[in-house]
């Protein structure tokens, strides 16, 4: 029997989050390795803004949407929630919430955050810029919804404080 009919979809949906977490993991690591922290914080966070636009596109396309029909409260927290179910498995140890009218909280569990984990292993923690809040940054960049961190972090806020939890503040009534 093939191999997708032996999975279930969250199956399916962790065993290729896990696939692409550990490339993004590997990419850092040699990046750091051969270049410093400095650039493979600078490619990194190139990367994902780059991607950001391709991703939110992408998922706009799938959910059959327009920009305009995220730049609600209730807009943006139904296309967070479906990207959300595909992209954000319980193996990154995060919950995300909404509140309205215009915030969208995290925050990551005892386990603590999978990135912070991955960067604690390469002791470079203390220096690494978060990818994580910074992938979600560019996603509200790119569907032009103003909006502030609260609290916004120098580096990664595991290494700050901690604990990362906080929350964006989106400014919907400005759009």
């Amino acid at each position: 029997m093939p191999l997708m009919e032996n999975l279930t979809p969250a199956e399916i949906r962790d065993l290729l989050t896990k696939s692409w977490m550990t490339h993004d993991a590997m990419w850092f690591a040699q990046t750091l390795f051969s270049e410093g922290i400095d650039t493979a914080n600078r490619l990194n966070q190139s990367a994902i803004k780059a991607m950001a636009d391709i991703e939110v596109k992408r998922f706009l396309k799938i959910l059959g949407k327009t920009p305009d029909e995220v730049k609600s409260f209730e807009g943006f927290r139904t296309f967070f929630c479906d990207i959300q179910e595909l992209l954000i498995p319980e193996f990154m140890n995060v919950s995300i919430g909404f509140e309205a009218p215009d915030i969208l909280s995290w925050k990551f569990n005892e386990k603590g955050c999978f990135a912070y984990n991955g960067v604690k292993r390469l002791n470079v923690a203390e220096r690494y810029q978060c990818g994580v809040l910074y992938r979600i940054q560019c996603w509200l960049i790119c569907l032009d919804i103003p909006f502030d961190m609260n609290p916004a972090p120098k580096t990664c806020l595991m290494n700050e404080q901690g604990h990362c939890q906080g929350q964006f503040i989106c400014r919907f009534a400005n759009l």
